[in-house]
């Protein structure tokens, strides 16, 4: 039964403010988090108010198998968006379900370097201070750039803390530690000795503002005009979008089947430029469209992937004409030192003054951008390490075939098969100095490369030139793709032999492909087992006109803000309630608020049956009959939340406990109630019983969603001799 000192609370408004970082402290100081420090189950026969307590007191009951979920681990670079507060949310509700069911349930928690992405985040803040990464060396940016990412790391944390995250905080890991990137070095390794990481000259996405390779994955397809030019190439025509290229040509395709272009097939023609002329074959190639320009192509197999793919099967050289700041080099006579647009507008004005331009047109067509800064990427040709992707891509399509992976929604499989089905081969070098260094060694001479873990690599194996060590980190999505097995310590440690695999990775659906695909083919790979049994993807959190956040739009909204305004709770169940899987969400305030007006609605019921238990005298000895309707009613519920819950469908069991204490508990039983308890009498007695075994059981159906409010009413009464709401058994 409540206190008088705790019940004296409920005689005032409920403050989110002055109660979630106490009760959050309350449940860091227990230690339940840690599901090694988890009580023993109670028996199952156990319904929190109505267990025997002889029963109770003997149940010696080992918890029942492991649930765990590991973390999508937040940028350690800033502060946490909407976006990060629905995955707490729904992680959150998962865990606290899971342990008050009985589990043993494991929440980890990490953050991540984010490579790339951290670096960019710092550059722009070197920007504002006058400065560039390249003012410093390798060595002395990565100090630097650790130093910012410490001081930032906290940001994430406290969020995840604001936000009600009952994660192990003892397990945190953080994907630089140096047992995440011994197990990213093994993997390494084991791939490369199984003949899956190949070190190659193949065209790449080069930014030039950031100076680095970038996967396919990591651009922007945009639709633009540009002008396509028609150029007199010998005796032919040939179209483009980008003459300043032909210096590096080495060939003209044409379809096989193309009847203009016959005779010209395998033949050997004189093409004239502004720096003189040069001599080019005319190859035949099926994927040149006859009804494009004029049905010749001119091949630049450097700065073209599709050229490149062509030139490969022709048995082509390449030549670069453009380096890697997006200049013209010294192949292009009095272009070099150009950037490319300059250098466009130069070529093109002395083709035309030497009647070499036949005509232009605009010509709309998609082109390959910086996913960070916009800029149009340059395909270039380098030496990277790339992994091979089919042999590991199999496994994968076949894990979610079989059914051993479950995606929801279900419309996902299709979109990840079919990334699957047509995967190319992954370039994970990255020549940026935040993140995991490539533990290999490079020949400057030939390009060789050979995985040297343990630096003993001297001589290239090749050419017996001097090797030297890769400057180049891993992609960040290389070192994310082992989260699961290499957070829990594989192969040895014993969370990996109790928590692997893991039960459920819940992420936003645009991480489709970047991150779950590559988790589900490492994870296969290295331990012969799936990482998750289930994946649930969310959609994007949406502003309340359903456009999509920026900085720029003003119309962010800071989680942690929004929830010291209207409480965590308030915005949980925003976040949750009308959210179907995989499908964007508007979110607005006044939805926020209307949720803070129920956590005040459960508070003031709280009061309302705990001052007439009080007033009363009904005793925790007095229990209520598990015959009433009401309770059979209640008990229907329980099972219906139960079912949403074991089957993900969150937004349904939110809204059914949210209608029943508002509009049935409250609206109806309540009202009813209050004649019945007017007097002192066994009716009364009976019916107060009641209604606090439906204020308990509430509170419990309600706590994944609101752990705060929750927590705070079950602390206030009294309901288990001053337990944890966190840990009590879950109403069946």
């Amino acid at each position: 039964m409540a206190t008088n000192d705790g019940q004296e609370k409920l005689t005032k408004p409920y403050n989110p403010q002055e109660t979630e970082g106490r009760i959050y402290g309350l449940w860091e100081k227990s230690g339940y988090f840690n599901p090694d420090k988890l009580p023993a189950d109670k028996t199952p026969m156990e319904s929190g108010l109505n267990a025997d307590e002889n029963q109770r007191e003997s149940a010696s009951y080992p918890r029942k198998s492991a649930f765990s979920i590991i973390m999508p681990p937040p940028n350690a670079n800033g502060h946490l968006h909407a976006g990060h507060a629905l995955f707490i949310t729904l992680e959150d509700i998962m865990t606290r379900y899971k342990r008050m069911q009985g589990y043993k349930a494991l929440w980890l928690p990490g953050t991540d370097h984010a490579g790339f992405e951290t670096q960019i985040v710092f550059e722009r803040q070197l920007e504002k201070e006058g400065k560039s990464r390249f003012d410093f060396s390798r060595e002395e940016l990565y100090a630097a750039i650790m130093k910012f990412t410490l001081e930032h790391q906290g940001n994430a944390e406290n969020g995840l803390r604001a936000l009600g995250a009952s994660c192990d905080w003892s397990r945190e890991k953080f994907t630089l530690d140096p047992s995440i990137i011994k197990t990213v070095y093994a993997t390494f390794k084991q791939l490369a000795d199984d003949g899956l990481v190949y070190r190659g000259r193949r065209i790449i996405n080069w930014c030039t503002k950031h100076q680095t390779s970038l996967s396919d994955l990591e651009t922007e397809a945009e639709i633009q005009t540009d002008k396509l030019y028609y150029l007199q190439y010998g005796p032919l025509v040939v179209a483009t979008v980008r003459p300043e290229t032909m210096f590096g040509d080495v060939a003209v395709a044409v379809n096989p089947d193309d009847e203009r272009y016959q005779k010209y097939i395998g033949q050997e023609i004189e093409v004239t430029t502004p720096i003189g002329t040069m001599k080019l074959k005319v190859i035949a190639d099926s994927v040149v469209e006859k009804d494009f320009g004029t049905g010749a192509l001119k091949i630049t197999p450097a700065h073209d992937p599709n050229d490149y793919e062509i030139a490969k099967r022709h048995d082509l050289p390449s030549v670069e004409v453009i380096d890697q700041n997006g200049k013209l080099t010294d192949k292009t006579g009095k272009y070099a030192g150009l950037k490319v647009a300059t250098a466009r507008e130069q070529v093109v004005a002395d083709l035309k003054a030497l009647g070499l331009l036949v005509k232009e047109e605009a010509y709309e067509h998609t082109v390959t951008k910086c996913y960070k800064c916009s800029r149009i990427l340059e395909p270039r040709i380098m030496p990277q390490w790339f992994v091979k992707m089919a042999p590991l891509a199999k496994p994968a399509i076949e894990v979610v075939q079989q059914g051993q992976i479950k995606i929801i929604p279900d419309w996902q499989e299709k979109v990840y098969f079919n990334w699957l089905n047509d995967i190319r081969d992954w370039n994970i070098s990255r020549q940026i100095a935040w993140g995991i260094p490539i533990p290999a060694k490079i020949c400057p001479t030939c390009d060789y490369g050979v995985v040297d873990l343990d630096n003993q690599e001297i001589a290239c194996p090749h050419c017996q030139a001097p090797l030297i060590t890769d400057p180049d980190t891993f992609d960040t999505w290389f070192s994310s793709g082992q989260w699961p097995f290499a957070t829990l310590g594989y192969p040895d440690n014993p969370d990996f032999k109790t928590f692997y695999p893991t039960d459920v990775m819940e992420t936003g659906s645009d991480l489709i492909f970047f991150w779950v695909a590559r988790m589900i083919m490492l994870g296969l790979y290295r331990t012969g087992q799936v990482p998750f049994k289930t994946v649930y993807f969310h959609g994007m959190v949406r502003d309340a006109k359903n456009q999509k956040m920026s900085k720029s739009k003003g119309n962010v909204i800071n989680p942690i803000d929004i929830g010291a305004k209207f409480g965590t709770d308030a915005l949980r169940m925003a976040l949750i309630v009308g959210n179907t899987p995989g499908s964007d969400m508007a979110l607005a305030e006044d939805k926020i608020k209307g949720y803070k007006n129920f956590a005040n609605k459960v508070w003031n019921i709280s009061r309302f049956i705990l001052d007439n238990a009080k007033r009363l005298d009904v005793t925790m000895d007095q229990k209520a009959d598990q015959a009433d309707e009401l309770i059979t009613e209640f008990n229907n519920l329980a099972t219906e939340v139960t079912d949403d819950l074991d089957n993900f469908r969150f937004h349904l069991a939110a809204e059914k406990i949210y209608h029943y204490v508002w509009h049935r508990l409250a609206d109806e039983i309540i009202e009813e109630s209050k004649a019945i308890l007017v007097e002192p009498n066994a009716n009364a007695t009976k019916r107060i019983a009641t209604l606090r075994q439906l204020l308990a059981d509430s509170l419990k159906l309600l706590h994944p969603f609101m752990p705060f409010v929750t927590e705070e009413i079950w602390q206030i009464a009294d309901f288990d001799s001053n337990k944890l709401l966190m840990i009590s058994v879950w109403p069946t």
